[in-house]
């Protein structure tokens, strides 16, 4: 049985479905290693995304997640060390 896992695919959707999108960001483009205010998320929309990764995946984010982890792909590694199965979890 595989481990779940949390892609940039499942932040895109979640970070749209919750907040939207910046007409001025494309979010297909490479955005890995783009701080989530430069895409045009603030502290209002990344809290309602951490709320919806947290009932989605099962796990509880730390305050301070998007503080520590201030780009995609530091957030998806973070969300993966939290899931059930993960070593670091």
């Amino acid at each position: 049985m595989s481990q779940p896992e949390f892609t940039v695919e499942d932040l895109k959707r979640i970070l749209v479905e919750g907040a939207g999108a910046d007409e001025g960001v494309d979010l297909d483009s490479d955005i890995l290693d783009t701080d989530f205010e430069s895409l045009g998320y603030e502290s209002l929309a990344l809290l309602e995304t951490a709320g919806r990764i947290e009932r989605e995946f099962g796990i509880t984010l730390d305050d301070e997640v998007f503080i520590d982890n201030p780009t995609p792909r530091e957030l998806v590694a973070a969300v993966n060390a939290k899931l059930p199965g993960s070593l670091a979890a």
